[in-house]
């Protein structure tokens, strides 16, 4: 009873977010955009990292959205100062839709960031306002679950006694028959906090992994493939953005091309190749998770 108040009470506040971009333009977009989005309140903005690090002591935001590209501190630098100050809140990167912007926010990921989102390259203010929008809204619900989770466990500290306490007939974790027959193929499908989650789990493979591993990761163009060099620098298994046609082998991680979804076949002579097609969009993704797994 205790923690569904508590739920209660954290998910009627509002989630604080400082609005961090060397572009007047940007800041305006973001800010408005997010103002759109319910239980979100835009507390202030920095339009470089070195103010944006005095905000965030003076303010204490839940969350900042953070460009990547600024002078005075860049977007990476902000985020090893908040590291080294324990400054705790969350980091939505805002990147170019170009190569230098898909390794620097590949970089950014790697240090902590939550997600990430591509800045508009052409239209009006109300057609990037409508896309900036759309494309923080899931971020940002995603963060505020975590946040509210977080949130929670914190006040639940105070409840040690009462676990403690509990019947020891209460089960505390499920059980489980491990499955016997051998696995052909490893297939992953991830988005929100998924280059993060890849960046720790694939180093944890062995090299003679005994079977290929297939990610589809929902990320825009120029960006998969600085993510496949980066995991590669870092894995024991090859890494390689995955390519019309070839046939897929033991010990390897393929990533589905950004935009572009993938699916397998059998070959000529029995192997299992990777098919690259333009096919529709899937839950408006593509690449799409159910597109690969039905192929499986």
């Amino acid at each position: 009873f205790w923690i569904s108040i508590q739920y209660y009470v954290w998910t009627r506040m509002k989630l604080r977010v400082l609005v961090v971009d060397d572009t007047s333009l940007f800041r305006r977009v973001i800010a408005d955009a997010l103002a759109l989005l319910p239980d979100v309140e835009v507390v202030g903005t920095a339009p470089n990292g070195k103010i944006a690090l005095e905000r965030v002591a003076m303010l204490s935001p839940d969350l900042i959205t953070l460009d990547i590209e600024m002078p005075e501190m860049n977007g990476l630098e902000v985020l090893d100062a908040l590291k080294s100050r324990g400054m705790e809140c969350g980091v939505v990167i805002v990147s170019a839709l170009t190569l230098k912007g898909g390794e620097l926010t590949i970089q950014a990921l790697e240090r902590g960031a939550f997600d990430f989102i591509t800045k508009p390259t052409d239209g009006d203010l109300k057609t990037n306002l409508s896309a900036v929008s759309n494309a923080l809204a899931p971020i940002v619900s995603a963060y505020r679950r975590r946040w509210e989770i977080r949130s929670i466990l914190k006040q639940a500290t105070n409840l040690n006694s009462s676990v403690k306490a509990m019947p020891s007939s209460v089960p505390l974790r499920a059980e489980y028959s491990p499955v016997s027959k051998k696995a052909d193929l490893v297939l992953i499908g991830i988005s929100t906090g998924g280059p993060n989650a890849l960046a720790k789990m694939l180093p944890a493979l062995p090299q003679n992994f005994p079977v290929p591993i297939l990610v589809v990761q929902h990320m825009p163009p120029l960006f998969t493939k600085p993510m496949a060099a980066s995991l590669a620098a870092k894995c024991r298994l090859h890494v390689k953005e995955a390519e019309e046609g070839e046939a897929i082998r033991p010990s390897t991680v393929y990533i589905a091309p950004c935009g572009r979804h993938m699916k397998i076949a059998s070959g000529s002579s029995g192997e299992i190749k990777l098919i690259i097609t333009d096919d529709p969009l899937e839950n408006n993704c593509r690449p799409s998770v159910d597109y690969l797994f039905r192929s499986v």
